[in-house]
C-alpha cells in the first residue's frame, strides 16, 4: 500500500482546514491511499471521520479502509483512508 497523498489538517473555528483551506472539498479516488496528518494540537478534540452522506447523521459513517495512529493533536497522530473499489461518495467530517 502506497501514499499517494498527505494532508496537513488543522482546526479553525470548530472546522477542519485542510492544506490550509477551510473546509476544502477533497476527491479520493478508488484505489488510492490518502493520509490525514492529524498532529496540529489544534486537532485535539477533532477527530477525523469520513461519511457516506454530507451531514455524517444516521449513520452514515464509513470505515472500510480507514486507520488511524495516535490521538489527535498528538505527534504522529493521522487518519488514512484507502479507498476501496466501488466506494460510495466520501465525505470528511
Amino acid at each position: 500500500m502506497s501514499v499517494i497523498r498527505t494532508f496537513t489538517i488543522t482546526v479553525a473555528g470548530g472546522k477542519f482546514v485542510i492544506d490550509g483551506v477551510s473546509q476544502a472539498t477533497v476527491t479520493l479516488a478508488e484505489g488510492y491511499t490518502y493520509k490525514f496528518d492529524q498532529s496540529d494540537n489544534t486537532n485535539g478534540t477533532h477527530p477525523l471521520a469520513f461519511a457516506t452522506a454530507t451531514d455524517a447523521a444516521g449513520g452514515t459513517q464509513y470505515t472500510t479502509g480507514v486507520t488511524t495512529n495516535g490521538t489527535p493533536g498528538d505527534s504522529g497522530a493521522y487518519t488514512q483512508i484507502t479507498v476501496a473499489a466501488s466506494a460510495p461518495t466520501l465525505y470528511y467530517y
